[in-house]
């Protein structure tokens, strides 16, 4: 029997929900296998998977092992997992949600820093003045060193965080923080600020794949499904359908002919475009004396081919 591809989804929390609200306005229903508080469960309408529930840093770490095939998870959580994290997985779609900065702050009472730059300058007089480097908290360990290599910040060391970074400085533990946000209240409230070039990383949800787990074709075949059906769903949401009489279908390509060769594309009395176009292609059509015009939106506009199987398939090139 061949062995189903393991696609991991968040076990908990708002990113949970959200993966499946996702999964289900795509079409596919979570059933759980295991009970209510169960840790796998089975898409509906997609054969030949196997969900598994996991923390989100477990997540980002089975993919990096090659042990799931397919997750759900934060870019923050699996870049963390290297500088070469790109030779061990593959991003393939971001979701829209789970939407996090990832970002140097410094206090408010330091009035003159604002730019890393400045942190290089304090840092140097921090060290001349005390013999210590500038302590930085963090959980985001590697993202923090390779951040402050590129800004030729030299002049800190590392401390580490298990518990609410944010209040590192307020107990005397360090002099920054590198720490994730999605308001950047909870800074804030903590008398801090975030640089003016201190984003590190603009976060949030994405699909990945994993290069090192072991695919087979029947695995492949099962993602391909997936992606067909989800990038269908994305397409669906930046076109509409316009309709006319077919006694006016003549004078009316004419009319929207332009926005048609931006990307739409021709039907039976009536053109798909860009959602983007549509009320300039309205206005052309009124313009050509065309009505009446009706407008619909599709759920879904697959494509024969999906750009991302193809580049994760030619990845995976000896692997399969």
């Amino acid at each position: 029997m061949t062995a189903q591809m393991i696609f991991a989804i968040p076990s908990k929390g708002r990113l949970k929900e959200q993966v499946e609200a996702w999964l289900s306005e795509c079409g596919f229903k979570l059933e759980m296998t295991g009970g209510s508080r169960g840790y796998s469960a089975e898409l509906s309408g997609l054969p030949g998977v196997s969900v598994r529930l996991l923390s989100a840093g477990d997540i980002a770490a089975g993919l990096d092992a090659g042990e799931l095939h397919l997750g759900v998870t934060g870019e923050d959580l699996l870049r963390e997992r290297g500088d070469d994290m790109d030779s061990r997985v593959m991003l393939l779609r971001a979701l829209g949600f789970g939407r996090a900065d990832l970002v140097v702050t410094a206090p408010k009472s330091w009035l003159d820093v604002d730019t890393m730059a400045d942190i290089d300058a304090v840092g140097h007089a921090h060290l001349a003045r005390t013999g210590r480097r500038l302590r930085v908290a963090t959980k985001y360990v590697t993202q923090t060193r390779a951040f402050f290599a590129r800004h030729g910040v030299a002049d800190y060391r590392i401390v580490e965080s298990s518990g609410a970074t944010e209040g590192a400085p307020a107990a005397g533990a360090a002099e920054l923080v590198v720490d994730i946000t999605t308001t950047g209240a909870t800074l804030a409230a903590n008398g801090l600020k975030i640089l003016a070039d201190g984003v590190i990383l603009k976060s949030q949800a994405q699909l990945t794949a994993s290069l090192i787990a072991d695919w087979s074709p029947v695995q492949l075949a099962s993602l391909q499904r997936l992606l067909a059906v989800v990038e269908a769903k994305g397409r669906a949401r930046t076109l509409a359908t316009l309709v006319w009489p077919a006694e006016q279908d003549g004078v009316a390509q004419t009319a929207v002919a332009g926005f048609v060769a931006r990307g739409g594309s021709r039907r039976a009395n009536g053109a798909l475009l860009a959602t983007a176009d549509l009320f300039d292609a309205a206005a052309a059509l009124a313009q050509a004396g065309v009505e009446p015009v009706t407008v619909s939106r599709p759920d879904y506009v697959f494509e024969s081919r999906s750009l991302v199987l193809d580049q994760l398939a030619a990845r995976l090139a000896g692997n399969i």
